[in-house]
């Protein structure tokens, strides 16, 4: 059995020759003529899995170590009769932690008070659910919006968009990219979006670039609707535009899920699904081969700092939003290719992250309430 893997999937090469003669490739780059004698593909998003690509070949089975699948086929691959997967779920904590990380960078700039503020949480799937548990460990208000799973579900609780975009002070957004069906999402975040915003509003945007029209999210900063923008994921991307990357508070190269957790298990759950697929046991383990975390407790002095400072300092030593922010910024060359390309090697070569639960916090002198902050915030 011959296997291709891409490339940023930890233990890839490990797992999968466990089943097969197995090559690691840039899986941006792949192309009819490399897969055409492989029979199991295991890739991220910027692999476009189309007839195009595999239409000829021995490709039986595509598993992407992704939350998303927009850039697969799903309704060919299904016709051709190509076994298919995803690892929902997979790093749905890591994203969870950057909009953590994002709103304390954006308190401590703009000295806001979190607490008693108002997050607008749009899609309630794997990562959606773990953002409102740390929004609210927070002290945040939390409204959730799901009509999918309220209309499968029967779920209460939840509110309708108008509410939503009305009442938040934060909107962030973690939903699928849809184009057609009965909740498309492609360009949702368009100007009738944004109008109904409430004025001065931080708009986050970590699911999928086709989200947003980027001209109506600018003629909305404009306006003063929104006024903090963080972006992770790009209309167009990886040829961002630098109009937009200008206009951002917080930008990033789509990392927002690429903590070390959260791609192992991607390896994992594709592995896994693979050996199903064959109808061998998956007896490869991850867990032996995974490296202590770089930080495995921080100690931090109160200082009569604010809360909001606090938890800043402590995210930030284990992961700096800021740093990423930078990193894409260098890179912001006015050639789009080069600036593409940039983007690409930013994601393939993405320093270790790890997540919150790997580290242990020790406060001093700080108000006792934020031991139970960082707790359900998921540090040790």
């Amino acid at each position: 059995m011959k296997i291709i893997c891409s490339t940023n999937m930890p233990f890839a090469l490990e797992a999968f020759q466990t089943l097969g003669e197995t090559r690691i490739c840039e899986g941006r780059h792949l192309t009819a003529e490399a897969v055409r004698e492989t029979d199991l593909l295991a890739i991220r998003s910027t692999t476009r899995v189309t007839r195009e690509l595999l239409e000829g070949s021995r490709v039986r089975f595509v598993g992407t170590a992704t939350i998303g699948i927009d850039h697969m086929d799903i309704p060919w691959l299904e016709k051709a009769g190509i076994r298919w997967c995803s690892a929902a779920g997979c790093n749905a904590n890591s994203v969870a932690e950057y909009v953590t990380a994002a709103l304390l960078t954006l308190a401590v700039r703009k000295g806001l008070t979190l607490k008693g503020r108002t997050i607008g949480v749009v899609g309630i799937g794997n990562v959606g659910r773990r953002v409102v548990e740390k929004a609210k460990a927070l002290g945040l208000r939390v409204l959730q919006n799901d009509p999918p799973r309220v209309r499968q579900e029967g779920l209460t609780g939840f509110v309708d968009l108008d509410q939503l975009l009305q009442e938040s002070d934060i909107v962030t957004v973690h939903v699928p990219l849809e184009k057609g069906g009965s909740d498309p999402t492609w360009q949702m975040a368009n100007r009738t979006f944004f109008d109904r915003m409430k004025k001065g509003a931080i708009f986050i945007n970590a699911a999928r670039g086709g989200l947003v029209n980027s001209d109506d999210l600018m003629a909305a900063q404009d306006r003063g609707i929104v006024s903090s923008l963080v972006l992770d994921t790009w209309e167009g991307e990886p040829s961002y535009r630098t109009d937009v990357l200008a206009r951002t508070d917080l930008a990033t190269p789509h990392i927002a899920g690429h903590s070390f957790e959260g791609k192992v298990m991607g390896t994992v759950m594709v592995y896994r699904e693979a050996c199903r697929f064959l109808g061998l046991p998956a007896n490869w383990k991850h867990e032996p081969l995974m490296p202590p975390a770089p930080v495995l407790r921080v100690e931090l002095a109160g200082g009569g700092r604010t809360d909001e400072a606090i938890l800043h300092e402590v995210v930030r030593r284990i992961y700096d939003i800021e740093a990423d922010d930078r990193r894409l910024r260098a890179g912001a060359d006015e050639d789009v290719r080069r600036r593409a390309a940039y983007f690409d090697e930013l994601r393939k070569n993405y320093p270790e992250r790890r997540e919150f639960p790997c580290t242990q916090v020790h406060l001093t002198d700080a108000n006792p309430a934020l031991t139970g902050i960082l707790r359900g915030l998921g540090f040790a």
